[in-house]
């Protein structure tokens, strides 16, 4: 199982003092939380990807390919790669890029976001977020996979032997995970390719996420990727920690309160109750995590928001040091416990680069494109899950 932390690169004053770090501060303070993350002994570090304050990582192969050259292990990835409003041309050879110069070490998230303006800003409607999302990913996967690409769709100017640069590393593309918070259509995409599923439930019950892994797991059987069970499921979730819980607590609290994307809101007990956000002792966030397992069942990436409402940077390193030194190490001993010996390792570009030169037994043929599962999915996951579907905004 793969551990790790993503950031949205959020510029927030620190409530209990005041402080505004600059972008200059916040960027660097990012590269930063990346090493540590690795000194510590994660897995990931992901970043997301946003355009507008008060938010930085507008360029996030640019932060990566900075962080690729400052570290030797961690898998570089996104929090969310915007796959509806960016060119799928320019998401293949700039993460094929980052591929070469990190050996390998690169996977992506993609994911429509959650700032509606977005859309109009890169010349999109945002009533097409889903149709985007499954367009532009075909053709993404296309680019990957095939030297020369003919193209034409709804979304962007056709392609005539096209060939992306440069090619993917040793011929592996990058591992793509799909996120989505609420979109079982998104889900539907994940499980048709039989690529990942990231679920980063922060702010939604167990219960909304339980139905959309399980969702997940079920259609990856049926497009005959393997069992529900060898589905690739990722998690997201949200801690602060001290020593104790009543310093854990009383320490994060203002942060919680002025926090622009959950403060005002439900009280922090309240939230905490209703979603993955765990403030207290490293062992309450070893018993929370576990806890996850119950309702999604075995999966194989976990990550966690560290370094955001304005936490100042020391405080991050702290927090990096109690989940390296006495979180993780117990996660990884006990989630390993009872694991089927058939549930997949976390992916790594190693292990796709073996998978890629292994004979398997034939699979359920599929489609050339996504059109029979775009066009099922609305219908079907939309009576499964009773959700009322909103082309506003989030994934």
């Amino acid at each position: 199982m793969q551990f790790g932390i993503f950031t949205v690169g959020d510029i927030t004053s620190d409530p209990t003092t005041g402080d505004t770090p600059t972008e200059n501060a916040r960027i660097k303070a990012m590269v930063a939380i990346a090493q540590k993350a690795e000194e510590v002994g994660l897995d990931v570090f992901a970043t997301g990807e946003h355009h507008n304050p008060p938010f930085v990582p507008s360029s996030p192969t640019t932060m990566l390919g900075y962080i690729a050259a400052n570290t030797k292990r961690i898998i570089l990835s996104t929090a969310t790669t915007l796959i509806t409003t960016s060119d799928p041309v320019k998401i293949a050879e700039d993460f094929a890029m980052l591929q070469h110069l990190a050996d390998g070490r690169v996977d992506l998230t993609l994911g429509r976001g959650n700032t509606g303006p977005v859309y109009p800003w890169f010349g999109k409607d945002i009533r097409e977020g889903i149709p985007l999302a499954l367009e532009n990913y075909a053709l993404l996967r296309r680019l990957w996979r095939e030297d020369f690409v003919d193209w034409e769709g709804q979304f962007r100017t056709p392609l005539q032997g096209f060939q992306s640069t440069p090619r993917p590393l040793n011929g592996v593309p990058p591992f793509v995970w799909h996120g989505s918070i609420r979109s079982p259509e998104i889900a539907e995409q994940a499980a048709y390719y039989g690529d990942g599923f990231f679920s980063n439930h922060i702010f939604w019950p167990a219960s909304h996420t339980a139905k959309m892994v399980q969702y997940y797991r079920q259609r990856f059987e049926h497009y005959g990727h393997g069992t529900a069970a060898q589905a690739i499921v990722g998690l997201g979730g949200q801690v602060f920690m001290s020593k104790n819980s009543q310093d854990a607590k009383r320490h994060f609290r203002p942060y919680f309160d002025n926090a622009p994307v959950y403060g005002n809101g439900p009280s922090m007990e309240d939230f905490t109750s209703q979603t993955p956000l765990t403030v207290g002792s490293p062992q309450e966030v070893i018993d929370r995590t576990l806890g996850f397992r119950d309702y999604v069942g075995d999966y194989q990436r976990q990550l966690w928001l560290m370094d955001h409402a304005g936490l100042p940077l020391k405080t991050v390193l702290e927090q990096l040091d109690l989940l390296g030194e006495e979180v993780v190490p117990v996660l990884r001993r006990e989630f390993a416990k009872n694991r089927p010996v058939d549930v997949p390792d976390g992916p790594t570009h190693e292990s796709l680069r073996l998978a890629a030169h292994t004979p398997v037994a034939a699979t359920t043929a599929l489609p050339d494109d996504l059109d029979t599962a775009a066009a099922i999915a609305p219908a079907r996951t939309g009576a499964a899950f009773g959700l009322t579907r909103t082309t506003q905004t989030g994934a």
